[in-house]
């Protein structure tokens, strides 16, 4: 899938969610209390939707995913 020039593959419910909750600043250990889950759970998902969007850490997750308006 192309959104706005960015090659992904679709976010699952759960990788959107928590870079939702990246973009508002939580750290992983916040996120995973917050959702019940190990920080090592969280940073999986995190680390899945940095390939999906072919970027690297999280500040780049979250610009593209906003760009490409999957986080709305």
């Amino acid at each position: 899938m192309v959104r706005d020039g960015v090659h992904t593959r679709e976010l699952t419910p759960r990788e959107r969610e928590i870079l939702v909750m990246t973009a508002d600043g939580r750290s992983a250990p916040a996120i995973a209390h917050h959702l019940q889950l190990s920080p090592g759970t969280v940073n999986t998902h995190l680390l899945s939707s940095f390939e999906k969007l072919g970027v690297g850490n999280r500040a780049a997750a979250v610009a593209a995913a906003t760009q490409s308006g999957l986080l709305h």
